[in-house]
């Protein structure tokens, strides 16, 4: 369900932006809707092409929209982006703090530029150091700081000025899984603490762990919206991926998995058990995890079929996004440039 409009801090309606002229003409975002409640984290996810960006730019008046209309906390972000930009930080793909200088001093810098006093940008700096676990490393320069911390000193500038609306654009890309995982913990603690986060991502794990409610998108329209455990159900929940040791036990692997989970989900491709036959794996949709993997376990043992690995794993964003469109996804489509 989506937020009510009474309660959102970002509304989004029929938004659209066009790149290019007559036939050279790209359209990003497409008729774009979403409404954003206060509090928590609300992930918009969709693969690299899908409109993500674009819609970030805009709603933090960096690129005006060809039509529609975008509200954040209250204001139009064509026709008041003064109040808008005030109210809202931005954490983009790539780094915005310079690697000569340390934390603290990119911090002081980040509140000069802001307009506080040396005394309140210092004051500042120590604090969201402090919150960001980067008290021990404040005086080191940035150019030594892992990919991780460099990400958590990129958070702890967008927020200098304590916005109302915080806008994370894939925070997490390029970065080892030590690294998004101390940025998933300065995410959560930020949305414990009652701010408002939109945070686009291609990752379905990523918005699993951080969002309250997803919106998917595609050709720069919604294309669903609900809890993570909402859009998993649509493809079946959790998955059990078994790999076999002998290719010839597959027609007896896959009649024992359909019996086992008769009325599980069918797959993105429309079926029961999924088969790779290639790579003598067998998957198929479960709605209990773990009771799934020891029936499987014990079902496979009474029959005699060895196999070289059982595993659960969550739906990736291709099945997800299979499901959703009818086609996978293209990771190699970019944005269109403005």
């Amino acid at each position: 369900m989506s937020p009510q409009d009474d309660d959102a801090v970002i509304r989004v309606r029929g938004l659209r932006r066009t790149f290019g002229r007559g036939e050279e003409a790209k359209s990003a975002l497409d008729g774009l809707d979403l409404t954003v409640a206060a509090g928590g984290v609300h992930a918009v996810l969709g693969p690299n092409g899908a409109g993500k960006s674009t819609a970030v730019r805009i709603l933090t008046t960096l690129l005006r929209p060809t039509g529609g209309v975008a509200e954040v906390a209250g204001f139009d972000v064509v026709r008041q982006p003064d109040e808008v930009r005030y109210r809202i930080g931005l954490l983009g793909q790539h780094a915005a703090v310079d690697e000569e200088l340390s934390g603290r001093q990119n911090l002081e810098m980040f509140g000069r530029l802001y307009h506080l006093g040396g005394r309140a940008a210092a004051a500042r700096a120590d604090e969201l150091l402090t919150r960001f676990d980067l008290g021990d490393t404040g005086r080191r320069a940035v150019g030594k700081y892992s990919g991780g911390m460099r990400r958590r000193l990129d958070l702890a500038a967008s927020l200098i000025t304590r916005p109302e609306v915080l806008f994370l654009d894939e925070p997490t890309t390029g970065l080892d899984p030590r690294g998004r995982a101390e940025v998933w913990q300065a995410v959560r603690s930020l949305a414990g603490g009652g701010a408002t986060v939109l945070l686009t991502t291609q990752y379905l794990e990523e918005a699993d762990q951080l969002a309250d409610l997803i919106t998917v998108i595609d050709g720069g329209r919604r294309i669903a919206e609900g809890t993570a455990d909402q859009l998993k159900s649509r493809i079946g929940g959790d998955r059990v991926d078994v790999v076999l040791r002998d290719a010839g036990a597959l027609p007896a692997a896959r009649a024992l998995l359909a019996r086992l989970a008769p009325a599980g989900a069918p797959s993105a491709e429309g079926e029961t058990v999924v088969v790779d036959a290639d790579r003598r794996l067998l998957s198929v949709g479960v709605q209990d995890r773990m009771a799934a993997l020891t029936a499987v376990v014990a079902a496979f043992a009474e029959a005699g079929i060895e196999a070289e690995d059982i595993a659960l794993r969550r739906p990736t964003l291709d099945e997800v996004f299979l499901t959703l469109t009818g086609r996978p996804t293209d990771r190699n489509t970019e944005e269109v440039p403005a």
